[in-house]
């Protein structure tokens, strides 16, 4: 159970989570400022443990993928004195790897925050997945069902309606009306 004064904020986390190349990863520079030490000094500690770190733990983004995530959370432009290299992105295993090379209570305690947010990520997918399959199912039995109350309608307004002898007093004067002479304006009483 994830105490009330986490270290770091669950919400601060997830939005340092972002999804590139079908997976959810986090970039060094972020990962570095939650860890309390400079991003260069976070690549030097895992450069030094290379081996730990295979592809699908980190990677270094393209520089298409680098122009993508600029426009989700604006980074500054080389030209203006940012980054000169792309970012490395650590997957969830890779964030994992990085609580063994850096070592400080620090590291472990952020680590831990980190490890909760993934898998509380991973939760809500799932709990939409599974939402989704409900709903498509509903649909489907639903579907089913209003067909029949659709196709009882079409019947009721398919089958003709006989015509029922008007009832009530009618006069002769609609009769004579059509007649150029002048009509009896009596009225008539019908059965």
């Amino acid at each position: 159970m994830p105490s009330q004064n986490a270290i770091v904020p669950t919400a601060l986390i997830s939005q340092k989570i972002f999804f590139v190349r079908e997976t959810r990863i986090m970039l060094d520079a972020d990962l570095a400022q939650l860890y309390g030490v400079a991003t260069k000094n976070l690549n030097k500690a895992v450069k030094r443990n290379a081996n730990r770190f295979p592809a699908d733990f980190m990677f270094q983004l393209s520089p298409k993928e680098v122009d993508s995530l600029r426009f989700q959370f604006g980074t500054s432009n080389e030209a203006r004195g940012g980054r000169r290299y792309a970012p490395y992105a650590f997957t969830e295993q890779g964030v994992a790897m990085l609580s063994s090379v850096l070592r400080s209570s620090r590291a472990v305690q952020v680590n831990v925050a980190i490890m909760r947010t993934f898998v509380r990520l991973r939760e809500m997918l799932s709990t939409h997945e599974e939402l989704r399959r409900k709903i498509d199912a509903m649909e489907k039995r639903y579907d089913a069902r209003f067909q029949a109350v659709f196709q009882t309608i079409r019947q009721m307004l398919e089958t003709p309606v006989p015509s029922k002898k008007p009832i009530g007093f009618h006069t002769r004067l609609s009769h004579h009306a059509k007649s150029s002479k002048p009509a009896n304006t009596t009225l008539n009483r019908t059965k």
